[in-house]
């Protein structure tokens, strides 16, 4: 059964998120995966002059890129998200967009030479309609790039996931899980001409890896 977005209500959703999830006091960082200092940094990207991070979420990531120099875009659902980032890392440069990521990359006329999500819009977004929109943002060479948990085992995928609890007004989203193989052939089929999907094992034993995958056009 497909899933059934409800960009209104997946909005109001990630706006009650960025209530709790952005900190004043947030410094840029650059991290893949879900622990602190751990797996590979910004390298996977390559050295390219511009990116945009899709469901770029707080910006700490992208407020590091545009510390170095690179033309940083971000865009993100959450008006409220987007309103605290863009004050925040008014200094280092980086551009921030609100916007929905499918009509964001269906409409801008702007390319890259990287392509990127840390635990973002590749997650919440159906890579049929994604992958398609991504490869015609990216320059020629230009890399894809984005991490995420792995699916749990037999879960492949759109899972749904309300918001808080199990009460209260039904708001909800969808994550999109599946095998590192099937993430390589969809990404294949959207026309990249190399992917590689892997899962990075946690730095301890027995806790959640990471799903970090990288293709190229």
């Amino acid at each position: 059964m497909p899933a059934h977005h409800n960009i209104a209500a997946e909005r109001e959703l990630w706006d009650t998120y960025a209530e709790s999830a952005f900190k004043p006091d947030a410094e840029p960082v650059f991290c893949w995966t879900q622990y602190a200092g751990h797996g590979p940094g910004p390298e996977l990207l390559g050295t390219p002059a511009t990116v945009l991070e899709i469901g770029c979420g707080t910006g700490r990531a992208l407020a590091h890129l545009a510390e170095q120099g690179v033309k940083a875009t971000g865009v993100d659902l959450s008006p409220v998200m987007v309103d605290k980032t863009r004050e925040h890392w008014q200094a280092t440069g980086a551009r921030i967009e609100c916007a929905e990521v499918l009509d964001y990359l269906a409409e801008t006329t702007d390319t890259y030479d990287a392509v990127y999500s840390i635990f973002g819009a590749a997650w919440f977004t159906d890579p049929a309609r994604l992958f398609p929109l991504v490869a015609q943002r990216l320059n020629s060479g230009g890399a894809f790039v984005f991490s995420q948990p792995p699916a749990i085992p037999g879960a492949y995928g759109p899972q749904g996931m309300y918001k808080g609890g199990f009460a209260g007004p039904a708001l909800f989203t969808y994550r999109y899980s599946h095998t590192p193989e099937t993430w390589e052939e969809l990404l294949r089929t959207a026309g990249f001409t190399e992917a590689q999907a892997q899962v990075l094992d946690a730095p301890q034993q027995g806790h959640i890896g990471t799903l970090i995958v990288q293709a190229a056009r």
